[in-house]
């Protein structure tokens, strides 16, 4: 009589125990990233009002990329400057007292349109009905690139408006250090917070870096603008100011929108003839007339020849100013507000 045995691989034999153990990694780490995700929607790291935790807004000192999604939701400010650093020392402050409307500084350093058009949509989100908006447009608008492509990282995920992304944005390991850090700020008594209104002087930081007496500084500051436009911005399509049109759509025709064309130094201005000055008239009539197809609207242009634009000593480089200019500029800005009518509402 024969007896027949059945064999068992090795591999079979261990097969079950490793299938139970992954199983068990897996659901301790599925587990792990549920309630780490779970934790981050909650503590907020960015106060951008998604969760209700902790309902008293406010941020830890930090940079505007991140601060802005708690400024920009803030219901105290009925009126917002967007743009780079092009704009940023335009002082909300200056333009409240000038106007009367409560002013947050929305503007962050080295974005173009594609950055600020996603900040114009999250305040506008929170603000449906704001009474002024400033947007200053600077070079960078003029690409021809419809991507409006964003040379430094930026956290879109923060002010989307699609949940999926926000969670993936959570993932990263720089948002989960600021968990950490939010838990413990809003638990810390008299704990330094960003300023509110955003406004953030770089005065300072231009001359640390020795801007004010640095002769290659200077000398960088005189070279003439080229000719020609830089490739890639000549147009004649400019899709940043097609965004714009759209964007203003969702604008009240009552509220007072003002575009900026920011001061440049003299010599970096295009001369005039030159296809490059063509290019930046071009471009500059794109975006005036997108912003002008909303009623209540001005246009201040400072990009072009002025007897204070030919001062060195006002200017860090070709296109970061210093304070007189950025006071004068404000003035003009706040009386293109008022002759809107905001400031009368």
């Amino acid at each position: 009589m024969r007896t027949t045995t059945s064999s068992i691989s090795s591999s079979d034999a261990v097969g079950t125990p490793w299938s139970g153990f992954a199983k068990v990694f897996l659901g301790t780490a599925a587990g792990l990233l549920a309630g780490y995700l779970a934790l981050a929607y909650a503590v907020d790291p960015y106060d951008s009002g998604r969760s209700g935790l902790f309902p008293a807004s406010g941020l830890r000192p930090q940079g505007p990329r991140t601060a802005a999604a708690s400024r920009g939701r803030d219901p105290a400010y009925q009126g917002a400057i967007f743009g780079n650093s092009h704009i940023q020392l335009l002082e909300p402050g200056r333009l409240a007292q000038a106007t009367g409307i409560p002013f947050v500084q929305l503007s962050v350093p080295a974005t173009g349109p594609g950055e600020q058009l996603v900040l114009l949509d999250w305040y506008l989100r929170h603000h449906p009905a704001p009474r002024a908006l400033v947007v200053a447009a600077d070079e960078y608008w003029c690409t021809n690139d419809p991507a409006l492509p964003n040379a430094k990282s930026f956290p879109f995920w923060l002010f989307s408006d699609s949940p999926p992304a926000y969670l993936r944005g959570l993932l990263r390991f720089s948002v989960a250090e600021e968990v950490v850090n939010r838990f413990g700020w809003v638990f810390r008594p008299g704990a330094e917070r960003a300023r509110a209104d955003g406004w953030w002087d770089y005065e300072p930081d231009y001359l640390k870096l020795g801007y004010e007496d640095d002769p290659r500084f200077a000398v960088k500051r005189e070279v003439p603008a080229p000719d020609h436009p830089e490739p890639g911005r000549a147009g004649p399509a400019f899709p940043a100011a097609q965004r714009l049109a759209e964007t203003l759509r969702r604008v009240p025709a009552e509220t007072a929108l003002v575009l900026v064309f920011p001061p440049v130094y003299a010599a970096g201005l295009p001369r005039p003839g030159t296809p490059r000055a063509a290019a930046d008239e071009a471009c500059k009539a794109a975006v005036a007339g997108a912003v002008r197809s909303h009623g209540a609207s001005a246009v201040v242009d400072w990009r072009r020849p002025r007897p204070e634009l030919g001062d060195p000593s006002q200017f860090f480089d070709q296109s970061h100013y210093r304070h007189p200019i950025a006071r004068a500029l404000a003035d003009a800005i706040a009386e293109a507000i008022r002759d809107a009518g905001a400031g009368r509402r």
